[in-house]
């Protein structure tokens, strides 16, 4: 097998973790809660924000205003698929997203949320 059928294969192999994460403003606190059912987008994320093309534009404001190197991308939790036909991770995703957020409470001068459901 030549290398790039290789590097195709390990792709295919590689494992998509879901989960919560959450971008943290480490000037004034403030953050956005995102569920997604594959951890990765938190670098498209992270590139919206450094092209300057995050629909949120609060966020994208402080962005610009405070730099990349004044937030955080954590992740809050990893949610473990389960081998069950009537599994639905979507739900369990945005189940889990809407937890932190109540638990977080991102709003107002603590987030990026203007109401429970905007990122």
């Amino acid at each position: 097998m030549n290398r790039r059928e290789e590097l195709k294969q390990m792709y295919k192999e590689l494992k998509t973790e879901a989960g919560v994460y959450r971008i943290r403003n480490t000037v004034n606190g403030k953050m956005l809660v995102v569920g997604t059912p594959n951890l990765k987008t938190i670098n498209g994320k992270k590139f919206e924000l450094q092209m300057g093309t995050s629909l949120n534009k609060t966020l994208q404001q402080e962005w610009n205003e405070y730099g990349e190197e004044a937030f955080a991308f954590e992740v809050i939790e990893v949610i473990e698929p389960k081998n069950d036909p009537y599994y639905d991770l979507k739900d369990v995703v945005n189940k889990r997203e809407e937890h932190w957020i109540n638990e977080l409470r991102p709003f107002g001068d603590k987030g990026y949320h203007s109401s429970k459901r905007s990122s």
